[in-house]
């Protein structure tokens, strides 16, 4: 953790830039989990040009995390050393391109992917509807890949834009981006800021009813309006997360505040005061079970980031 004499000295020294900046932010209040610690400087940065310049000239030694809209991601309860980047207007405009029957959807990393979807239903662009099931922003679902009924990011992705920790602009295509199962091998420190996406011509009607239904399958499997990061594990190869956590009597496990969702149990929901630790403890402890169960180890779907608060040097009781 970065002493306060020193976290002042580094504040002192951040570029000027067009954006904005916020010092001491409550992550908790904007995360989905409703949980974690404070941010020691959030930046949010008017346009690319704005970010890039700033990337370029920050003190080297300032760590940098991008949080999009918070909905798979959770803060732990020490906070984020450094800064917080979260990319909002100006980098949320979507516009089409026709070419012929094929659609070619412009698309800012800050746009919410919900949004994009209803967007492209509205201009009668088939093949992106499936994005209305996945919570979050372009930025992040062109880091894990993210997809849902049947579709992911790789299937749709033309090219992407991404600054690298310098500031240098590179556009990747989905070779580059090494996709893989809610995985880019793009590197970590990279912050993609643009995206070209296919669609096809279609009916709007059509495509409203499939968001219809996609929202309806969403309603009735997940605990959709609960305070949850979303699913918790990846599935392993050959097997589902949930039906692993279910054999090994895990549904409805709890942690302080925190609690396995009796409704799809690849959720950890905050029932109510959870804190991060309680979160964070309660998916190790249902990892725990599930290898000792059935062999399989469980991977974190959930982006972890900051500092440790309580867990797991605090000692503290295990799951019930």
């Amino acid at each position: 953790m970065i002493a306060r004499s020193k976290m002042a000295d580094w504040i002192e020294r951040l570029p000027a830039v067009r954006g904005r900046y916020a010092i001491d932010v409550d992550l908790s209040r904007t995360v989905w989990f409703r949980a974690g610690g404070r941010a020691d400087v959030v930046y949010r940065p008017a346009d690319i040009d704005d970010l890039a310049h700033f990337l370029a000239t920050r003190p080297a030694e300032v760590p940098v995390t991008v949080v999009g809209l918070g909905s798979n991601v959770l803060v732990r309860d020490g906070g984020v050393e450094g800064v917080v980047i979260r990319l909002r207007q100006g980098f949320r405009d979507t516009s089409i391109r026709w070419e012929g029957e094929r659609a070619l959807v412009d698309v800012g990393a800050g746009a919410l992917d919900m949004n994009v979807a209803r967007y492209c239903r509205d201009q009668g662009v088939d093949g992106l509807a499936f994005l209305s099931g996945i919570p979050g922003t372009v930025g992040g679902a062109l880091r894990m890949n993210a997809g849902a009924y049947g579709y992911e990011m790789a299937d749709v992705l033309v090219e992407a834009k991404a600054l690298d920790g310098g500031g240098a602009l590179h556009v990747l295509t989905p070779d580059e981006m090494g996709f893989s199962y809610r995985h880019s091998a793009v590197p970590e420190d990279w912050i993609f800021v643009s995206a070209v996406l296919a669609g096809r011509r279609g009916e709007p009607a059509t495509i409203a009813r499939h968001m219809e239904e996609i929202n309806a399958q969403r309603e009735a499997s997940q605990p959709i309006r609960a305070r949850t990061g979303g699913s918790t594990f990846t599935n392993p190869a050959g097997h589902s997360a949930w039906e692993l956590i279910d054999e090994a009597g895990c549904r409805g496990l709890t942690r302080g505040g925190a609690q396995i969702s009796e409704q799809h149990c690849n959720f950890i929901v905050n029932a109510g005061g959870a804190t991060a630790s309680d979160i964070e403890g309660l998916g190790e402890e249902v990892r725990r079970r599930v290898e000792e169960k059935t062999g399989l180890s469980l991977q974190w779907e959930i982006r972890r980031i900051g500092r440790h608060g309580r867990w797991p040097q605090d000692g503290g009781e295990k799951a019930e």
